[in-house]
């Protein structure tokens, strides 16, 4: 019942706010969010493979507004793969090093 009722509710809102919702622009936030969804929906994602795909969609899109320069992309990309391969320490100092060399 609950869950008939949430859409129902949604749809209520929109319409009531409908008028509103012309006069204003959708903040970035909002349409990253919209961005996301989409493409979730599209690739018919749910429960928590979708939860990881918006974190990740949203995290992605912000640091694009950024505009990470290269040597941090890559500072990013190295410290991604450390991480996949658990290295820690003085493995992960080594593995760090020799990754971000290999951009230079």
């Amino acid at each position: 019942m609950k869950i008939t009722l949430l859409p129902a509710a949604l749809l209520g809102m929109t319409l009531a706010c409908g008028v509103q919702a012309e006069e204003k622009q959708p903040t970035p936030q909002q349409q990253r969010m919209t961005s996301c969804n989409e493409r979730a929906s599209a690739d018919a994602l749910k429960g928590d493979e979708r939860k990881a795909f918006m974190s990740n969609c949203l995290k992605n899109d912000r640091d694009k507004e950024k505009g990470l320069t290269p040597q941090q992309q890559k500072m990013r990309e190295c410290s991604n793969q450390a991480t996949q391969q658990s290295l820690k320490g003085q493995d992960r100092t080594k593995f760090m090093s020799g990754c971000l060399k290999k951009s230079a």
